[in-house]
C-alpha cells in the first residue's frame, strides 16, 4: 500500500494534514512529514501531543484522510508531488510501538496509528 514514491515524499520535510470527522463536522490538524513513521505492515505511526479533537472524532468515526506532499519529489510531469491517504485510525497509549515512538519523540502523549486502506498520488 505504501509505494516507493509515497515513502520518498515522507522522507522530505513538508506539512502533513490530518482530517477527521464526526457529527458532520470536519476537523483538520497538521504535523510534519518527518514525524511520520512507517511499519513493515504498512501502518503509519505519528506522535501526538495535542490532537484532542482528532481523538474525539476518531472515537466516534475512525475513518481518516491524510495529505502529504513535497516540492522536492518528482510528480507525474513536474517536480513536486503529493498523496491523499485514506484509512482507519486509533490512538495508542502503551506497548512496544508506543515505547519506540516515545524514545524518538519525548513530547508525545499518544501515538496516532493509521491503517492505510488507500494511497493515491495527486500530483
Amino acid at each position: 500500500m505504501l509505494n516507493e514514491k509515497l515513502l520518498e515524499v515522507i522522507s522530505h520535510e513538508g506539512v502533513t494534514a490530518i482530517a477527521s470527522c464526526s457529527n458532520n463536522e470536519v476537523h483538520v490538524v497538521n504535523t510534519w512529514n518527518s514525524y511520520i513513521n512507517t511499519t513493515e505492515d504498512g501502518r503509519l505511526l505519528i506522535p501526538a501531543a495535542g490532537m484532542r479533537k482528532t481523538q474525539k472524532n476518531i472515537e466516534l468515526n475512525n475513518k481518516i484522510k491524510v495529505t502529504v506532499g513535497s516540492k522536492e519529489v518528482m510528480g507525474y510531469k513536474y517536480l513536486g508531488t503529493g498523496f491523499l491517504i485514506e484509512g482507519t485510525a486509533k490512538f495508542v497509549e502503551s506497548g512496544s510501538e508506543f515505547d519506540m515512538m516515545k524514545e524518538k519523540y519525548p513530547f508525545l502523549s499518544r501515538v496516532l496509528e493509521i491503517t492505510v486502506t488507500s494511497a493515491k498520488q495527486t500530483l
